[in-house]
């Protein structure tokens, strides 16, 4: 047996190899879009500028109400934001699971495409990109959001800071996160066989992800849904939070900065 080792390896870092240009190369087409929206955003803002400081264009836009295509949009860009930043974070568990996958069907036992568990935690985000959507067709119905997508107001901006810092400290982070943590404890405790397994899997995985990280990405309503740096920003940011050996530490400092930032927010609106 010792002999056919080297070639089972061969295959495991193979497959790694194809696991990890997956991830790329679906991280990488939702990446293409969101510069694709930011660009076409900006170019459309750009034009609305040289009309006149505020377009009669700009006050329609800002005022009418929204119907299932904006709804429906909206939900799409959401759904891919949350691909472009949240896939690559899951990096290591996609990782894990492919190789034990992997080393489970040369065992004979039966064996799943990882691409099955990915579907599963995109799932989780893509309902989230719907609720996502439903709250900004609330604050744009609200007359809360700039055209540029950002909050028009300092204390729905520092509210949100202030819930997401002492989101950071919550029970429920520190439960979820640690799941994200230790992608092989997760692998070995909920382990299912079959295509359906894998898919519950994926999904699992999804929630204790979406469970970490949601507040974190209501903060886009106040950096801007389409800044592309904070969201790459976040999403290094939740990368530290699950691979850093200091990464509950660095949760626990960045909850102190956003509830001083949202205070500042707020009382420099008010003086």
């Amino acid at each position: 047996m010792a002999r056919f080792s080297p070639i089972i390896e061969a295959t495991l870092k193979k497959d790694r190899a194809v696991v990890v240009a997956g991830i790329i190369g679906v991280a990488v087409l939702a990446w293409a879009y969101m510069l694709y929206l930011a660009w076409d955003m900006s170019s459309a803002m750009g034009t609305m500028d040289m009309r006149s400081a505020v377009s009669p264009e700009m006050v329609a836009a800002q005022t009418r109400s929204w119907g299932a295509v904006d709804f429906s949009l909206t939900f799409v860009m959401w759904a891919v934001m949350m691909v472009a930043m949240m896939v690559p974070t899951a990096a290591p568990m996609i990782l894990v699971f492919a190789t034990v996958n992997r080393r489970r069907r040369e065992q004979q036992k039966p064996f799943v495409h990882t691409s099955v568990f990915l579907a599963g935690y995109v799932v989780i985000w893509s309902a989230f990109a719907v609720g996502a959507a439903m709250a900004q067709w609330g604050l744009h119905a609200g007359s809360l959001l700039s055209p540029m997508m950002v909050s028009t107001t300092p204390f729905l901006g520092g509210g949100l800071l202030i819930a997401a810092g002492v989101f950071q400290w919550s029970k429920l982070k520190y439960v979820c996160l640690t799941q994200c943590r230790t992608p092989l404890g997760f692998i070995m405790a909920e382990w299912r066989d079959g295509t359906g397994g894998a898919l519950t899997m994926g999904l699992r995985h999804g929630v204790y992800c979406l469970g970490c990280c949601w507040v974190l990405m209501a903060l886009l309503f106040v950096l801007g849904v389409m800044n592309l740096l904070w969201i790459a920003a976040l999403s290094a940011f939740v990368l530290v939070e699950k691979v850093a050996p200091a990464g509950h530490w660095v949760s626990k400092a960045t909850g102190v900065l956003l509830v001083a930032w949202g205070f500042w927010m707020v009382v420099g609106a008010l003086v």
